[in-house]
Parts: structure tokens; C-alpha cells; sequence
């Protein structure tokens, strides 16, 4: 097919392209799609990238209005090296580019008996503040985090940085480990709930460490307790923010494929998939097909087979699964500085229990728990001048018809009467400017199926398999990373996708060679 000129480049010879470099087509510029581009770019291929927003990086984007600015989703870096790897990949030095900062305190929690807890970076540190203010042992604390990082330990390699649809991903020792030597020690069979109220007596601790199943938008009271996993980076590694903000990271992964060769076009829509005698050999956009030897889908899964795939049978196994919760988020504008919160700040409910009851209804708890994050306590360019840049955070359930709107009225007078409580200060006359998100905005602005932040929920045993593979079973040449396929969303478990889903690729080129390569049989 003829390339129209608007595309001339990198198929401006398509004869020359393909003496020269296989070609890739990324659909969509989110952090993992991103990450893809630069990976294969690294290993030879001639990628461009299409993403029908004016700006890449998806959920690390900004939002800016009245002198503030806030990142439209991920606020907490945790595995910087991951995003180092990637400008190390290329051959380049990370501090060139970015400035991360590693927290301490990472979080500081208040709860509705008056009790404030600051997470320290420092293990001891953080063991001594619980054991000070809680009925819990400092001895207790550091057990517990040292088996976090065992469990890590065990479960990385295999569910987080290989395919779990390829048999030889279980033909090792690690995958034996797992499943048969230590299946109770990783909590396959109880929720991250029970196991974290077998370790701790006090049900604040316990709270604690039961919302981390948020992280991947599940519900601590269902998910196995495998996940508590989720905890281990911040507590044993460390929480990092980045100094220019969050988005700075896709900003400078952008800067960085460019640097590489990756094209890049914006506000352009792929509406299809081309695939021909079930291999996929490009993309249709605005009813031109522009050829590729292989495709990446940084799609939400659901979208992807919906609107780029309509024509193939979707795999419902993994597109029909419980989707993962959504959020409702004020981006505040504060025309005040308050020294009573830090960087990361968690308000909890009064009944975390039911505050997830009401999320599994489709329902939102009437004292739900608060997430503040305050960019501009590191950089205060972020705010107006003597101001703060709160963006304030609640879980609520995927988008199911739900009146948002309405929601967001209440919720903001909620909210607002539950920080004034617990910060002692009324914080209403401060608020100068604001922007919402809700589940029916992000399902719209982000493509994310039914507005859910994290694809699949993790609430059963079984959830991290069905996962969709970040390739197509039946599709030649397609594959897939993001949030939504395997391992799952969040900033490093993204870059985690897009490291399998170019490995992948690689992988299985190599072996086409290696089989093209082998003599007839006679």
C-alpha cells in the first residue's frame, strides 16, 4: 500500500527499510508503550509510534491551570533503575536527563483516633515509630518486611519479568520453587487481609499494610495475600519522587526515542489493526494502511479488541475478567502552605472493611480513605507562589453507569469535612482553583475500559493468568504491553511489560533465523 507524505518517514522507501531494519508500529505513547519503542529501537528495529492524544505519556501527563500543576495519575517511584536501565540501554547517562529523590518520611498516615505515623525510609527507623505508637514490636515490623522481601524474592523473577503464557517460563527452577516448594509460605490460599492480621495485632498496622492492594486497584479482603508483595519496594528499597514530577519521566522517555530514531505521530487515531492470513502487517489510519513487520498494542485490552481488532474473536477468558477499582481525584490549587502534611499522606477510614463493601456494591463508603500528594513540598514551581498543589486522591468502583457528577459533589464536601478533622484546620477558604477526574473522565481521556486504572482486578488466586500475554495467540506478529496484559499497571510494572513484550519480539525473530537458517531435510 502507498504511504501517504504526511508519513514519509520511516517509510518513506519501504524497499530500502527492509534491507535495512525490521519495522515496528507502537500503537499508543503511554509509559509502556514508550518504553517498548526504545527497547526495540535499541535492538535495531525501525519503530514509529502512533497516539491519537496531542501529548504522549498517558496517566504521566500533566494537568496545569492558574499556576499549578499537578501529574494526571502515578505520584510514588518506586524501581528507579528501571527507568535508568532504559537511557543505559541507549547508552546514555539517566542524570542527564532527570533527578529522582528518595523520601524519608515516605508517607506519613493519620488515623481518626488522632494517631499520626510516619513511614520512614530507614527500616529500624520505621520499625521504632510503629512500635512507639502502636501495640505492635519493633521485632515484629522487621520479620515481617525481611519476608516481604523473600516473597519478592521468589515471585520476581518468574511473575514479573517473564511471560506467564510461554511453557518455558516453568521449566525452571525458580517456577518449581514457587509452585511446589513454597505455595503456603506465598500466601496463595489466604487474602493479603488474614495474613496481615496473623502478623499484627494492632488493626492500624494492619490497615497499613492492607492498603497496598490498592496499588494495583484491588480489595485486601479478597486479593491473595501473595500480593503483599506490593509493599516490599517502598519499605525495603525506598519511595522516590521525581524532581521535576512524574511526568518528567514520560517526558524524558520521549525525548529519549527520539534520540533514538522513534517517530513519533500525535493526534492520530489508528482505527485498525490490518491483519491478513492471521498475521499482522499493519495499521489503518483515517483509511490509509501503513505496513509493519511487527505490531505493539499499548491499548487497554479491551479497547484494542473492540475498536482496533473488531473483525477477530475476543478472548474472553481474559477481556470479561472483574475489572480493577477506579478514582475520584480534586487537583486543588491551595493558596496556603500547610506544614501538618508531607510529601504522601494517607487519611484512613474509620472501617476499611466496609469502605471496600461498598466499592464491591459499585457503591463508594460514605468515610472513605483520603490519599493527598503534595508535588510542590519538593518542587515548588508546581503551586503559585506561598501555595500548595494537593492532589487528592479516593478509590472508588469502576465506571458502571454510576451519576459521577453527582458523586463528586458529595464527595468533595466528604472529603473536605474528613481532612479538616484529622489536619485540625479548615481548608475550604484555601482552595483557589480546581480540577476533577472521576471513572467515566479516565475511561475517556486514557482509553481505560470502564474507567478501572489497572485492567483485570487481582482478587482471586488465578488473576495474574488471567492476565491477557503480551502477544497474540492467534495473531502472527501481534503483541501487547500496558497496564492492562501482563504483569499488570503501575509505573515500574508497566516498564516491566514493555521489557517481556520486546523480549518477546526479539525471541521470537531469533528463532524464525535460527529455523530458516537449518538445512532441508533430504
Amino acid at each position: 500500500t502507498r504511504i501517504p507524505q504526511l508519513f514519509s518517514n520511516p517509510f518513506k522507501s519501504c524497499q530500502i527499510a527492509a534491507i535495512m531494519k525490521k519495522s515496528v508500529i507502537v500503537i499508543g505513547a503511554g509509559i509502556a508503550g514508550l518504553a517498548a519503542a526504545i527497547r526495540l529501537s535499541a535492538q535495531g528495529y525501525q519503530v514509529t509510534v502512533f497516539e491519537s492524544n496531542p501529548t504522549v505519556g498517558g496517566k504521566v501527563s500533566w494537568i496545569k491551570q492558574d499556576g499549578y500543576q499537578w501529574g494526571l495519575g502515578a505520584s510514588l517511584l518506586t524501581f528507579p533503575e528501571l527507568v535508568d536501565e532504559l537511557f543505559e540501554l541507549c547508552g546514555k547517562r539517566p542524570s542527564d536527563y532527570y533527578e529522582y529523590i528518595r523520601l524519608d518520611p515516605i508517607t506519613k498516615y493519620f488515623y481518626e483516633d488522632g494517631t499520626t505515623l510516619n513511614a520512614y525510609a530507614d527500616k529500624n527507623k520505621l520499625a521504632g515509630e510503629i512500635a512507639e505508637k502502636t501495640k505492635e514490636k519493633k521485632e515484629t515490623v522487621l520479620s515481617y518486611l525481611q519476608y516481604l522481601h523473600e516473597i519478592f524474592d521468589l515471585t520476581e523473577h518468574t511473575f514479573l519479568r517473564k511471560s506467564l503464557h510461554r511453557w518455558n517460563t516453568y521449566l525452571t527452577q525458580n517456577a518449581a520453587d514457587i509452585f511446589f516448594t513454597n505455595p503456603m509460605k506465598m500466601g496463595l490460599f489466604r487474602t493479603i487481609h488474614k495474613k496481615n492480621e496473623s502478623v499484627f495485632k494492632d488493626k492500624r498496622i494492619v490497615q497499613l499494610f492492607d492498603r497496598y492492594a490498592t496499588y494495583n486497584g484491588s480489595n485486601p479482603y479478597k486479593a491473595p495475600s501473595v500480593l503483599n508483595i506490593i509493599a516490599h519496594p517502598e519499605f525495603n528499597r525506598g519511595g522516590y519522587i521525581m524532581k521535576d514530577g512524574m511526568p518528567s519521566i514520560t517526558q524524558n522517555l520521549y525525548k529519549l526515542a527520539q534520540e533514538m530514531g522513534v517517530v513519533f505521530h500525535l493526534n492520530t487515531t489508528v482505527d485498525e489493526i490490518v491483519v491478513q492470513h492471521k498475521k499482522a502487517v499493519g495499521v489503518k489510519v483515517a483509511g490509509a494502511v501503513y505496513r509493519a513487520d511487527t505490531i505493539v498494542c499499548n491499548m487497554d485490552i479491551n479497547f484494542a479488541y473492540s475498536k482496533l481488532l473488531s473483525h477477530h474473536k475476543e478472548p474472553v477468558r481474559y477481556t470479561r475478567q472483574e475489572k480493577s477499582t477506579s478514582v475520584i481525584i480534586f487537583y486543588w490549587g491551595m493558596k496556603k502552605k500547610f506544614p501538618q502534611l508531607d510529601v504522601h499522606n494517607i487519611l484512613f477510614s474509620s472501617d476499611y472493611e466496609q469502605e471496600f463493601r461498598a466499592i464491591s456494591r459499585g457503591e463508594i463508603s460514605k468515610d472513605p480513605t483520603v490519599y493527598i500528594f503534595v508535588s510542590s513540598k519538593v518542587n515548588p514551581d508546581h503551586a503559585a507562589p506561598d501555595g500548595e498543589n494537593w492532589f487528592t486522591l479516593i478509590n472508588v468502583p469502576h465506571d458502571n453507569g454510576q451519576d459521577w457528577e453527582a458523586y463528586v459533589e458529595k464527595y468533595r464536601h466528604i472529603m473536605t469535612e474528613k481532612i479538616n478533622r484529622l489536619i485540625g484546620e479548615d481548608i475550604r477558604p484555601y482552595i483557589s482553583t480546581e480540577v476533577v477526574n472521576h471513572p467515566q473522565k479516565i475511561r475517556e481521556v486514557t482509553q481505560s475500559y470502564m474507567g478501572a486504572l489497572y485492567g483485570n482486578s487481582s482478587n482471586k488466586v488465578m488473576s495474574s493468568f488471567l492476565r491477557h500475554p503480551n502477544f497474540s495467540s492467534d495473531i502472527k506478529d501481534l503483541y501487547f504491553c500496558g497496564g492492562s496484559v501482563h504483569p499488570g499497571g503501575g509505573v515500574p510494572v508497566c516498564l516491566l511489560s514493555a521489557k517481556i513484550t520486546a523480549d518477546l519480539i526479539q525471541s521470537d525473530n531469533e528463532k524464525r533465523k535460527q529455523h530458516k537458517s537449518l538445512p532441508a531435510a533430504t
